[in-house]
């Protein structure tokens, strides 16, 4: 199996910034899509920001210019330097992967257990 741990999220001022990481362990063969999403209360978990299956980086209106994903795939992980913080970013936090564990197998989707970002006004 395939395990992603997060880290990173907490209290923030707005204007504030915080960096979230997730390492994702076990039976990797190759990673495919890796990024983050984020989940705010009566809404469903959204796209923040991500690298495609083709390496290229994926953003969210709402966070462009402001939050940069990076990724090192020696090390399976990728980060999210989230800048200028606004309320409106609060949420929890999930970093998902799309995993081949195998040569042959097929490509499975893992989620981390979520880090929350709080962004006080």
């Amino acid at each position: 199996q395939v395990q992603l741990v997060e880290s990173g999220g907490g209290l923030v001022q707005a204007g504030g910034s915080l960096r979230l990481s997730c390492a994702a362990s076990g039976s990797i063969y190759s990673i495919n899509f890796m990024g983050w999403y984020r989940q705010t209360p009566g809404k469903q978990r959204e796209l923040v920001a991500a690298f495609t299956s083709t390496g290229t980086t994926n953003y969210d209106d709402s966070v462009k210019g402001r939050f940069i994903v990076s990724r090192d795939n020696a090390k399976n992980t990728v980060w999210l330097q989230m800048n200028s913080l606004k309320p409106e970013d609060t949420g929890v936090y999930y970093c998902n992967a799309d995993v081949r564990t195998t040569y042959y197998g097929q490509i499975q989707h893992f989620w981390g257990q979520g880090t929350r970002v709080t962004v006080s006004s």
